[in-house]
C-alpha cells in the first residue's frame, strides 16, 4: 500500500513534467531548423556556464529533442516515452517491452546529459544494437550539434576507439566499455 502511494506521487510528478514539455511543442514547431538549433545552443550554453542545471532545462531540452526527432527521423516521442526519458535521466530503470521505443526514449536523456560536454555513453548488450542504434539516431544528434561514436568488439583500432570515446555521445557494449576501462 505504501509503495502504491509512492508510485501515484511519482506518476503525478512525471505527468506534470510531461504537461510542461507538451506546452512547449507549438513554440518549437513554429521555428525554422536554424532557429531551433539556435534555441538548443542557447539552452546548452546556459548549462555549460552553470546558469542552469540539467533539471532546469529538462522540459525545453525534451521538447526540442522531440521536435528535432520529428523533423530529422520522422519519429515523435509519445508522452509515455517522455516519462521514460525522465526516469532514465534520474538514473532509474525504465522497463519497456520490445517495440515500445527504447532507442528513441534514450535520445531524450542522452541529449539532455550531453549538454554538460563531458560525453555520454549508452551501454547496450551487443555490437549489432550499438551499431544500429548509433547510426539510426546519429542524424538527430548531429542536427543538435553532437558527434556520435561507437565502440565495437572487432572493428575498432586504438585510434578509432579514441575518436569514439572523444565523441559527445558514444554507443557500445558493456563488455567493450568494461574491458577498455580495465585496459586503461
Amino acid at each position: 500500500r505504501n509503495k502504491s502511494n509512492k508510485n501515484k506521487k511519482n506518476g503525478k510528478k512525471y505527468l506534470k513534467r510531461v504537461s510542461k514539455i507538451n506546452a512547449l511543442e507549438e513554440k518549437y514547431k513554429a521555428l525554422s531548423d536554424d532557429e531551433l538549433k539556435s534555441e538548443f545552443n542557447d539552452l546548452r550554453n546556459s548549462v555549460l556556464d552553470d546558469t542552469n542545471t540539467l533539471d532546469d532545462v529538462l522540459a525545453e531540452s525534451f521538447a526540442i529533442t522531440r521536435e528535432a526527432s520529428q523533423r530529422v527521423l520522422n519519429m515523435r516521442h509519445f508522452d509515455v516515452q517522455l516519462i521514460g526519458g525522465i526516469v532514465l535521466h534520474e538514473g532509474r530503470i525504465a522497463e519497456m517491452k520490445t517495440g515500445e521505443g527504447k532507442t528513441l526514449v534514450a535520445t531524450l536523456a542522452i541529449v539532455l546529459n550531453a549538454m554538460k560536454g563531458k560525453g555520454v555513453h549508452l551501454v547496450t548488450v551487443n555490437d549489432y544494437l550499438a551499431s544500429r542504434d548509433a547510426s539510426e539516431m546519429a542524424p538527430l544528434y548531429n542536427f543538435l550539434g553532437f558527434s556520435v561514436g561507437t565502440i565495437l568488439e572487432d572493428s575498432n583500432s586504438q585510434e578509432e576507439k579514441q575518436a569514439a570515446y572523444e565523441a559527445d555521445i558514444t554507443y557500445g557494449t558493456n563488455n567493450e566499455f568494461g574491458f577498455d576501462f580495465l585496459r586503461d
